[in-house]
């Protein structure tokens, strides 16, 4: 049910996301939405209850290995929906490999003394960045279709090389200008191509 602020059985982490709401149930709390975020339970979420949301909504189905609704039966509901789960074999996977190895080879280039929020936000900028340039090859090769940005590709491929070289680099740089850098990089550039190289030995 919904996290609501009066509701006594929820513990005190749940209380700190209480919000001030009538809504009571899934059904209702969708009611108009624009985001659903399942981290819940196979099949938690009714195709009908999509037919409640916003124009164009936002479905991430994060429950694994079977999301709260698969991308067919969200797309039977609603065709103007973007979808994605955790899964390779549908668009759009959400894997934290898109995510934590170049937060942590940012982090620890710089000697950084912790991961802090613009950190995170610069990996999440550079995946979003790199999502909208032309897909790699090895991209292509991998899935059999060449994608480009839009409903069915908002997040680059993990088996993108280029997470390598963009990632780290924009991660180095917050920590950096956010001053958790210890032992900074004068040339990020130099950096990125070093980066690059230990996809690519033959990268000169």
């Amino acid at each position: 049910g919904v996290i609501y602020q009066g509701r006594a059985d929820i513990n005190q982490w749940q209380s700190a996301h209480a919000v001030a709401t009538e809504k009571r149930t899934l059904t209702e709390a969708l009611d108009g939405a624009d985001v659903f975020v399942g981290l819940s339970a196979a099949g938690a979420l009714p195709a009908s209850d999509l037919l409640k949301m916003a124009p164009k909504p936002i479905i991430f189905a994060m429950a694994n290995p079977d999301p709260e609704i698969t991308p067919p039966e969200a797309k039977a509901a609603r065709p103007d929906a973007i979808i994605a789960t955790g899964r390779s074999d549908y668009p759009n996977q959400v894997n934290n490999v898109l995510g934590f190895p170049f937060i942590f080879r940012g982090a620890l280039d710089v000697r950084a003394t912790t991961i802090n929020d613009e950190m995170k936000l610069a990996a999440a900028r550079a995946l979003a960045a790199l999502a909208r340039q032309q897909v790699a090859e090895e991209v292509a090769v991998a899935y059999g279709v060449r994608h480009t940005f839009g409903p069915d590709y908002i997040i680059p491929a993990p088996f993108d090389p280029r997470l390598m070289e963009i990632v780290p680099v924009a991660v180095a740089k917050a920590a950096m200008d956010s001053g958790v850098a210890t032992k900074p990089i004068l040339d990020l550039e130099a950096y990125r191509q070093t980066l690059k190289a230990r996809l690519n030995p033959t990268t000169s």
